[in-house]
């Protein structure tokens, strides 16, 4: 996450993940009040003080403390700040969602799969059938901890904080692009064989036949295997909403 250091004067500059230093002006029972120099106080929750249990905010924090504070939400026309001595994480739960793309590192390899971090308060899962688009036996096969990739969020259940992510669904697009630029390729003549048909028919002679059992063959078996790895591609596609 860039951290944003524009320094705020009023309460207009305040933005969330703000990253402030402030002052602790007041100290109550549920937090503590910071000055963070735009003319109004923030309220740093006790819950947003410490990762540990406080009990007490005079346990931790005193009248005149400078602490480092985030900006955790604000509602200008209230005029309310809230700040938390927590580091959010680079990328929070309302940022997540089906389809997005993220570049993550892989932080752990399990026999099922592999945890990439994408920035979010944890990291997500790549199942090991979505690790590659052929088949996949073990994890480490494809992947190991510390590798960069780039995956796509294909499910989230934010209540159970889990995040599924894939790498299979940024290559099927791919795939069948390829596929579908291939096949056009094969269709369309070279510039030689356009100058050469057009030579005979100018000349009332026929094209050949010599050499195009043997094209049309191995371009029927190229059809074959496309076609076959388009069904493949949209059953799975098919299965994945039907299980949504």
């Amino acid at each position: 996450m860039t951290t944003d250091t524009t320094v705020p004067t009023t309460i207009e500059d305040i933005k969330p993940k703000m990253e402030l230093k402030g002052i602790v002006r007041k100290i109550e029972l549920f937090g503590a009040l910071v000055d963070v120099g735009v003319g109004r106080f923030g309220l740093l929750h006790i819950s947003q003080i410490s990762e540990n249990h406080v009990k007490n905010v005079a346990d931790v924090l005193n009248v005149g403390d400078e602490v480092q504070v985030w900006v955790q939400d604000v509602d200008r026309k209230k005029g309310r700040i809230g700040l938390t001595m927590l580091k959010p994480p680079d990328v929070t739960w309302n940022e997540i969602a089906e389809g997005t793309v993220f570049n993550g590192t892989v932080v752990r390899v399990e026999k099922f799969g592999a945890f990439v971090d994408i920035g979010a308060e944890r990291p997500g899962l790549v199942h090991v059938s979505e690790l590659a688009k052929g088949y996949v036996g073990d994890p480490n096969e494809v992947v190991n901890v510390g590798d960069d990739i780039e995956v796509k969020v294909i499910g989230i259940n934010r209540r159970k904080k889990q995040i599924d992510l894939s790498v299979r669904a940024l290559e099927e697009p791919a795939a069948v692009a390829a596929i579908l630029a291939d096949e056009e390729e094969d269709d369309v003549p070279t510039a030689m064989e356009l100058a050469l048909r057009q030579a005979m028919e100018d000349s009332g002679m026929e094209m050949p036949d010599r050499g195009r059992a043997k094209k049309t063959k191995r371009r029927n078996k190229k059809a074959t295997k496309h076609r076959q790895e388009r069904e493949d591609i949209f059953a799975r596609t098919l299965q994945q909403h039907a299980n949504e």
